[in-house]
């Protein structure tokens, strides 16, 4: 696989730097000052993007859904949940100037078209398909005429889904993503062989998304050839929100990046070699070898 996708001033491929994704999703909890917060985290950590999810709540929720009984910070239904969590069109305003600001990429996934048609509204570098929306062909399609780079997930799916799915977008200008859709994911689901996997099979770069705690496996993915990596952010693991307790919190963005960065150094390039440094280690360590003498 050698082919790449750019995404802003960045190319995602082999021999590039890890392309870098902090996932805020709604972990800002409606809050714009909240998100100012995590995206300073992805700046500070070196990330390269940072991304949000964007849903048109009567369109994506039917009304029996909505006004299910689910007791939250904005109401006593889900319908006020799930409003209560949509940064408004002058809340993305402001984070589309604060991320110019800051020189960090932005982007989305979305789960309707008319979120795709609010998104592109701000020119992003790319869009990213959830796990849950893999199976939209409508939406699927529609996002890919927007004609900017897919980044797609591929939890809870089989290889037959992921097939047709690619089947529609190609894979010129996609990058597809081993995830476990579970939050936080147990070790024994992370299956992180199924991007070598992934590798072999698709004709595209492979990265990683991960939902577990801890870096491991995101530092073990990007080893095993995943050429992007994304994972969600939080201030505080332990606060309100669905997706909190499967985020890093700042201590583990800036470990993460540290990690993910050195993958390539400790990696090497393979041949065998004596290095400078070993030198002097030789002669302090090693007896002089000296050939057997013949009788």
């Amino acid at each position: 696989m050698s082919k790449k996708v750019r995404v802003g001033d960045k190319l995602i491929g082999k021999n590039e730097p890890c392309f870098a994704i902090a996932e805020i999703g709604i972990n800002h909890n409606g809050s714009v000052e909240l998100a100012k917060k995590l995206i300073d985290i992805a700046v500070s950590a070196h990330f390269d993007a940072v991304k949000f999810q964007k849903r048109t709540v009567d369109v994506v929720y039917t009304q029996d859904e909505l006004a299910m009984p689910r007791p939250n910070p904005f109401g006593e239904t889900n319908g006020d949940l799930k409003r209560g969590l949509e940064l408004k069109l002058e809340d993305y305003e402001e984070i589309d100037d604060y991320c110019r600001r800051k020189g960090i990429m932005w982007f989305a996934s979305c789960w309707d078209r008319d979120s795709v048609d609010f998104i592109e509204f701000f020119d992003p570098p790319c869009y990213k398909i959830a796990s849950a929306t893999l199976t939209d062909d409508e939406l699927l399609k529609y996002t890919a005429s927007k004609g900017k780079p897919l980044l797609i997930s591929t939890g809870m799916s089989t290889l037959e889904e992921i097939d047709h799915t690619l089947s529609l977008t190609g894979t010129g200008n996609v990058v597809l993503y081993h995830c476990t859709s579970t939050y936080p994911t147990d070790p024994a689901e992370a299956n992180l062989l199924g991007i070598r996997a992934f590798m072999e099979k698709y004709d595209c770069p492979i990265g990683y998304s991960g939902h577990e705690r801890g870096i491991t496996p995101s530092v073990l993915a990007v080893a095993l050839g995943a050429v992007s990596v994304e994972r969600h952010v939080t201030l505080d693991r332990t606060i309100w929100g669905s997706d909190q307790a499967a985020s890093l919190e700042p201590e583990g963005m800036f470990r993460l990046m540290r990690d993910v960065r050195s993958v390539p150094v400790l990696l090497g390039n393979g041949e065998k070699t004596v290095y400078e440094s070993e030198k002097p280690i030789i002669k302090k360590l090693r007896k002089t070898f000296s050939p057997a003498s013949k009788c």
